[in-house]
């Protein structure tokens, strides 16, 4: 199997492990997170140490935290899955903190994890101001089409490497489904021991089928026979696992009627997929999710490209203005963009009329195809490639005037 190169995510860690004496690495299972931590052990050298504590052994060797790994001040330590040893983030204070007045000020440890509330909570109690997040996504389209893969092909299967890169759509589909059956046998079970997993998966394929559209706890309750606080217990778990996105509305002081509940996205559309049993592009082509599921993978896409410090939402009054996606730099809505699976670049009345409402003056409509052009009101065309380019560039503007 052709692997696929990642080298601007090793470039993010390797710059954080030189300025933060500890980096936590976050991403779903199987996103890729050992295979560059394999990497970034070649690129420190002999003396860094790779610890996984799915082995037994490896976990053993943690016992005693302080006691093993004091010796390794001034060497890397790459812990994968770390969330296996809650009481570890304790120890690794001390370590950081006796590493400093030995001098070493950053890449003392490398955290890897699939559990992104819990592992913040922890490491940020006991680790703050030593600790540097980033968030590891699925392949995106830029990563795919520098590989020479087809775009629609990583709509289709998503963006695990492992399913991306299969023989065929049948041997994709079959991973993505034994995916989701060990996260519902294994890891549900792990990190929510109390919560039944059958039920989970049931609320998982709900929200697939529900794409992209406003949270509704109250009808999902109704439908699996529980509760809307059970409801947002499960969904709060799917959220931490990175499995699921909750994209809040952004509530403004114009003097709209504004839909204050958030979008429930499942995050990975190759999952999107698995879980409504699509597994061809002409399926899919045919199927009535087409729209939303990209729509969903579009703004996946672009979350990635803006990066951290750009914060996501979308807004809709009930007078039908809308925005698919706005993003928030330096504390003001900076980027609009509509979203439609479509040849032909298209957008409503109510796309302009909330533009205007919010000053919005960067004004993208994410279209089916590679050509960029000015439209009426402000508007820019753009294929996916370049629409995730425009938003970059967009959010480093404010960083780079301000820097």
């Amino acid at each position: 199997m052709v692997k696929i190169q990642r080298p601007e995510a090793l470039r993010r860690i390797l710059t954080a492990l030189d300025r933060a004496p500890a980096v936590v690495l976050l991403g779903a299972r199987q996103i890729g997170k050992t295979t560059l931590a394999r990497q970034i052990a070649l690129e420190k050298g002999e003396s860094a140490l790779l610890l996984d504590l799915e082995r037994g052994s490896d976990l053993r060797k943690l016992a005693d935290p302080e006691t093993y790994l004091r010796h390794r001040i001034g060497a890397l330590t790459i812990i994968d899955e770390v969330h296996r040893a809650p009481r570890l983030f304790e120890e690794l204070r001390w370590l950081i903190d006796e590493g400093r007045q030995n001098g070493q000020h950053a890449g003392q440890f490398l955290l890897l994890g699939s559990a992104s509330l819990d592992l913040i909570q922890k490491s940020s109690e006991t680790l703050a101001g030593r600790v540097h997040y980033i968030e590891l996504s699925p392949i995106q389209p830029q990563e795919a089409h520098d590989h020479g893969l087809a775009l629609d092909q990583l709509w289709l299967r998503g963006g695990f490497p492992e399913s991306l890169l299969s023989a065929d759509d049948q041997t994709s589909l079959a991973w993505r489904e034994n995916f989701i059956r060990s996260y519902l046998e294994r890891d549900i079970p792990l990190f929510a021991p109390s919560l039944p997993s059958e039920m989970i998966g049931r609320l998982w394929t709900m929200l697939a089928n529900g794409q992209g559209t406003l949270l509704n706890a109250s009808k999902l309750a109704t439908n699996l026979s529980v509760s809307a606080p059970t409801i947002s217990r499960y969904i709060d778990l799917l959220v931490d696992l990175l499995l699921i996105r909750r994209l809040q509305p952004w509530v403004s002081n114009v003097q709209k009627r504004l839909v204050k509940s958030p979008k429930i996205y499942v995050r990975d559309s190759g999952i999107v997929h698995a879980l409504l049993e699509i597994g061809s592009l002409e399926h899919l082509l045919g199927h009535p999710i087409i729209g939303l599921s990209w729509e969903g993978h579009v703004i996946d896409a672009l979350i990635g490209a803006a990066g951290a410090r750009a914060r996501p939402y979308f807004y809709a009054t009930s007078q039908g203005a809308e925005i698919d996606l706005i993003f928030e730099v330096a504390g003001k809505p900076a980027i609009a963009i509509e979203i439609k699976r479509s040849s032909t670049a298209q957008f409503g009345r109510g796309f302009l009329q909330a533009c205007d409402d919010l000053g919005i003056e960067n004004r993208i409509v994410v279209y089916n195809g590679t050509e960029s052009f000015p439209m009426k009101g402000g508007v820019q065309a753009h294929g996916l490639l370049s629409a995730m380019q425009a938003v970059k560039s967009t959010v480093a503007g404010p960083f780079a005037r301000s820097s």
